[in-house]
């Protein structure tokens, strides 16, 4: 089945909506797994073509493993991430970005990710997967 993606001058960012469980995480990781291997010259397409990325950075955020056990508070260690990613994140990169605001009130969640994507867009200029829950 058929399953592209198109991120360049005219779209910069896509943003990825649904409901929980409906492969939202599970596309910009594949997304963000197929550049890396088209990057590296590895990839191997059955149904259609793939493109080189020129894109040598790719930003995600994941919280480690230790964190959790280490007792801290899981939005914080979320938002910091994020402001690495904002801050080490270049017009050559690719952001992949999934439930921000989580654990946060509906508005502060909104707010957030609204602002994130903003400055993604008008001052970093990187090509952005961003993918949320619709509430």
């Amino acid at each position: 089945m058929p399953n592209d993606v198109t991120l360049n001058a005219d779209v910069q960012i896509a943003l990825i909506t649904g409901p929980n469980m409906a492969g939202k995480s599970t596309y910009i990781r594949q997304v963000a797994l197929l550049t890396l291997l088209a990057h590296t010259g590895i990839i191997y397409s059955r149904g259609g073509s793939a493109h080189r990325s020129d894109r040598p950075h790719l930003h995600s955020k994941s919280v480690p493993a230790m964190i959790w056990r280490a007792g801290s508070q899981h939005s914080w260690w979320r938002l910091c991430e994020t402001a690495n990613i904002l801050n080490s994140a270049t017009p050559r990169s690719l952001v992949i970005l999934d439930e921000i605001g989580r654990g946060t009130s509906t508005f502060d969640g909104l707010s957030l990710a609204w602002s994130i994507v903003e400055y993604l867009h008008n001052q970093v200029g990187a090509k952005t997967l961003f993918a949320n829950a619709l509430s």
